[in-house]
């Protein structure tokens, strides 16, 4: 069944579109992204019938491990889906820390593989290993978790790791789903053969079929994921109204900031969500039915949002359903008050929502 998901904005947040990660195209924020407000954010989530709340992970947002560990005191149901850096810790150091958040939350937890496509930002943590080597190290990373999870003791000897006679003391009973995106062909080979979750940015239709269907060719039972933000009003007009003034309140200075890191990256993905918009607010963009890559123009990531009625979203969300997405990872700012908004439009109009904890 299709279940939906919010997003928790560790940068902080308020009524403009803000980076996810880092302080290149940020807005100045007017909430400051504490325990408290990220609680609320998360309990409005919770209330609203997501299935869970993702995290990100990077140089400008707070640890979302250890952020999270502390909003999971504070809610009852949602589950907490962590961004990661392969690559960062050991994998079976994380596997541990893992067990410890699935005893302290009540088995909420959920972990997205985050490999990175920003070699300034990994050299920043003090990680050189170039990027088709980041993958490969995360594919065994992905693998060493999962037997350490499995329980012990057993011996892995591969590239980047080495372990003698691991595992936890007794098997994880419930053990995190894995979700994991990337668009090179890498990326797709390790998702295939290491996930539970393919993440896909929002695309146009046709290219979200297209990709679906290579990640499928490899591993038919993978679950697929959309991230995409979205825009709605009780009638079109005023979401579109809504999108114009966000973009009204993109300063060409931050504009300009995000697109250079964008051009830096090796990140595929990333090329892709700029290729929608060009870098230029000027551009058409809207490039597809109801779906407009405003938001990219300053936001790394997840660059693309669904505008409309309550009507016309949930008809867009059921065509990427009808495509083969069986997950969406959804946002809008500011976070609090409109998860409560797309809650309820999902809710009134989208026939598979499913409440949280199912």
């Amino acid at each position: 069944m299709t279940t939906f998901h919010w997003f928790l904005p560790t940068t902080g947040d308020g009524d403009q579109v803000g980076a996810a990660t880092v302080t290149a195209g940020a807005a100045r924020h007017g909430r400051e992204p504490t325990v408290g407000y990220l609680s609320e954010v998360a309990r409005a989530a919770e209330r609203a019938g997501f299935e869970s709340a993702l995290t990100p992970v990077g140089a400008g947002c707070l640890d979302p491990l250890v952020m999270c560990t502390a909003i999971a005191q504070h809610t009852t149901t949602l589950r907490l889906l962590v961004a990661f850096r392969a690559g960062f810790t050991l994998p079976t150091l994380l596997a541990q820390q893992a067990e410890a958040f699935q005893w302290i939350s009540g088995d909420r937890l959920a972990l997205n593989v985050v490999t990175g496509g920003d070699q300034a930002e990994q050299q920043a943590y003090g990680d050189f290993v170039p990027k088709d080597a980041r993958y490969a190290r995360t594919a065994e990373y992905i693998e060493v978790m999962r037997r350490t999870w499995a329980g012990g003791p057993f011996d892995f000897r591969g590239d980047y790791y080495h372990v003698e006679c691991g595992g936890l003391a007794r098997p994880l009973e419930r053990v995190p789903p894995i979700y994991f995106g990337g668009a090179s062909e890498a990326a797709v080979r390790v998702a295939a053969a290491h996930a539970d979750v393919y993440l896909l940015w929002g695309e146009p239709l046709p290219a979200v079929r297209q990709r679906i269907a290579r990640i499928r060719a490899l591993n038919p039972g993978i679950r697929i994921g959309l991230r995409v933000h979205v825009i709605v009003r009780d009638d079109a007009d005023r979401a579109w109204g809504e999108a114009e003034r966000l973009l009204r309140g993109m300063d060409p200075a931050r504009v300009r900031a995000a697109q250079e890191r964008f051009r830096r990256m090796d990140s595929v993905g990333q090329a892709r969500m700029t290729a929608l918009n060009g870098g230029d607010a000027g551009a058409d963009l809207v490039v597809g039915p109801n779906l407009w890559a405003g938001i990219g123009l300053v936001r790394e990531g997840a660059g693309t949002a669904l505008v409309g009625s309550p009507a016309e979203v949930n008809a867009r969300l059921a065509e990427y359903e009808a495509a083969g997405v069986d997950e969406f990872i959804l946002s809008g700012w500011p976070h609090l008050e409109e998860a409560e908004r797309v809650g309820d439009a999902i809710r009134r109009d989208f026939r598979a929502v499913q409440p949280a904890g199912a």
